[in-house]
């Protein structure tokens, strides 16, 4: 071989190396470059959210309630069942002073009332009586008064015995007294109309809870025709275990929900913890006082309440119910309404479980608003499109 030749040989042997080298480094090199464009998107970009669609079909049968997540105390609770009742400081039961026949009812349930509305009127012979004593008696009054004052002028001028001056004034003594007790026992009857007309009024403001009085009835003193309350705040009555309800203060806040209206939860004050324990329950009556400000709580629905327990610490934590955080794969999640069947999976950092509820560390704030029933329906969409992610 000549000089030249081998030279040429040379050449080629280290271009090939070169070019096998590149060829075995090149696929290596650039996944790294992909690898390092997808960190920087992922790092300086925004993660989408992920969303689910629901039909509208499904829609109806998912029942889908929306709550909102709350922000509350720390501090250790207890979860105690209990039931609303009317406020008794602005309640009235309402019945006729005496027998009389119902002839025109003016109220019903439901209705708006204000003090000293007619809410019934009724008929009463009684009444009739008792005002024609009262004019009977006011004109026998009259007349002894009239009496007694021609017999001091008589008796003045020395035209009349001493005795018969005194025995007018007697007889107006006991005719006044004769028409004060007729006035009292007409009092009893109220307001009337007319002579044997009885008006039935509400002695507070409120709302009618509830009649018991139809047009022609004998209306019975011992009988209820009306029941008015204010329903703008109302008593609940939770029934706590006295190990726990001795740990509970009065002035404090609590956390209600209620099984007629999933997805509702209100914050109520603690008024006063009851003085006696229950002799078969072993537990001890609280009262909260419950706002009602739409009217949409009424008197006897069931509640859960959830007291604080001790010294109940500042800072607060924001919480969701239960049945809200469901599993997703491998992470705790809520979902949030986007829209008409549309809805958000949002990760959350899941705390510690507070008597209903959950505390939720990260992935949402007071306010925010999520699904409470039908989340397990919804997560069972999510976990449908996870797999159908990982099939394809």
């Amino acid at each position: 071989m000549t000089a030249r030749a081998a030279a040429w040989f040379l050449v080629i042997a280290a271009c090939g190396d070169s070019t096998t080298k590149a060829s075995h480094t090149a696929p290596a090199e650039e996944a790294e470059h992909r690898a390092a464009d997808s960190d920087g998107k992922e790092a300086g970009g925004r993660k989408e959210p992920e969303l689910i669609k629901i039909a509208p079909d499904m829609m109806r049968d998912l029942r889908v309630t929306i709550g909102k997540a709350q922000e509350r105390a720390a501090g250790e609770t207890v979860s105690a069942l209990g039931e609303l009742h009317v406020n008794e400081d602005a309640y009235a039961e309402i019945a006729s002073p005496v027998s009389a026949r119902v002839t025109k009812v003016l109220a019903k349930p439901g209705d708006t009332v204000t003090a000293g509305q007619v809410l019934v009127q009724l008929f009463s012979p009684d009444l009739a009586q008792a005002r024609a004593e009262v004019d009977a008696a006011h004109a026998r009054l009259e007349i002894a008064r009239k009496n007694a004052e021609r017999k001091r002028g008589l008796a003045t001028e020395r035209l009349i015995p001493e005795r018969e001056k005194i025995e007018a004034e007697a007889a107006l003594t006991e005719a006044e007294a004769a028409n004060s007790v007729t006035i009292a026992t007409l009092r009893k009857f109220g307001g009337a109309a007319s002579d044997a007309a009885l008006a039935i009024k509400s002695p507070i403001a409120g709302t009618v809870i509830d009649r018991t009085v139809v047009m022609g009835q004998l209306a019975d003193p011992s009988k209820t025709l009306f029941r008015v309350g204010d329903l703008s705040t109302l008593w609940l009555i939770a029934h706590v275990f006295e190990r726990d309800a001795v740990r509970v203060q009065a002035g404090g806040s609590a956390t209600v929900t209620f099984a007629a209206l999933p997805g509702k939860t209100t914050t109520a004050a603690i008024r006063s913890i009851g003085k006696e324990v229950d002799a078969a329950s072993r537990t001890i009556a609280i009262r909260l006082d419950v706002p009602n400000p739409d009217g949409v709580l009424r008197p006897g629905m069931s509640a859960t309440v959830s007291l604080p327990l001790g010294e109940t610490s500042n800072a607060p934590v924001t919480v969701v119910p239960v049945a809200a955080v469901q599993r997703v794969g491998a992470e705790w999640a809520v979902f949030l309404p986007r829209g008409e069947g549309s809805f958000e999976v949002r990760s959350i950092g899941r705390g510690r479980d507070l008597a209903g509820v959950v505390e939720v560390l990260t992935g949402l704030r007071p306010g925010d608003p999520l699904v409470v029933d039908g989340a397990f329906l919804l997560k069972a969409e999510a976990d449908k499109a996870h797999g159908g992610g990982d099939k394809d």
